[in-house]
């Protein structure tokens, strides 16, 4: 996975969380099968913890939780700041080939206020629909190149068309108020035996303890 990728993912992780341990991000990204579609290797999750604490990104909260001790994350305003620039880069640049920044800013979408997710999808669909333009320009070329190659181009079309059709479509469900973005009360209730619960009580006893000093 590139390093902006993995910056935002784990920058977004930890905002969901916050504060959170290095132990629980690594079991919330695994729940989300990153290893597979973002090819996150689980192993370097708390490297690039470590890296973003080092950019000054993240803030590391040495405690002492009961009798065992332990470093939680939080953000920092410049990693707040860096994850919105990236998440609405992801969001707007269009690579049909290698959409990874894309799904990615896909899973942090609730981090996002409702009106800055629409604009984002009103400038990712007009990008796309510029890239079909040249692209359909430089098809009228193409009448002497191999018929593989047409056939490529065949595909990118049909994989910007589904595309296109799915940012129209999830469009209209933002401004029709559908989804959970930031700041609004969740639709959904997670499962009795989520992590996510545990997760919440931490959280708690982990403000407590940072507030005491």
């Amino acid at each position: 996975m590139a390093a902006t990728e993995t910056r935002l993912l784990l920058l977004g992780s930890v905002m969901i969380f916050e504060p959170v341990n290095g132990y629980q991000i690594r079991r919330e990204l695994l729940s989300w099968n990153v290893q597979e579609w973002a090819h996150v290797n689980p192993g370097s999750i708390y490297s690039g913890l470590a890296t973003l604490t080092g950019r000054g990104e993240l803030a590391r909260h040495d405690l002492v939780d009961g009798s065992r001790p332990v470093a939680v994350y939080t953000t920092t305003e410049t990693g707040r700041h860096a994850f919105a620039r990236m998440w609405r880069a992801a969001m707007e640049t269009v690579d049909l080939l290698s959409p990874l920044g894309f799904h990615t800013a896909l899973a942090l979408m609730a981090l996002v206020p409702r009106d800055e997710v629409a604009e984002a999808l009103s400038a990712r669909l007009a990008a796309l629909d510029a890239g079909v333009r040249r692209q359909l320009a430089e098809q009228g070329g193409m009448e002497h190149s191999p018929p593989h190659v047409r056939a490529m181009a065949d595909l990118w079309m049909g994989l910007a068309q589904t595309e296109r059709e799915w940012l129209v479509t999830t469009q209209q469900r933002v401004r029709a108020g559908e989804l959970d973005l930031l700041g609004e009360q969740p639709s959904w209730v997670p499962r009795d035996d989520d992590p996510g619960w545990v997760m919440a009580r931490d959280r708690a006893r982990y403000l407590e303890l940072i507030a005491r000093g």
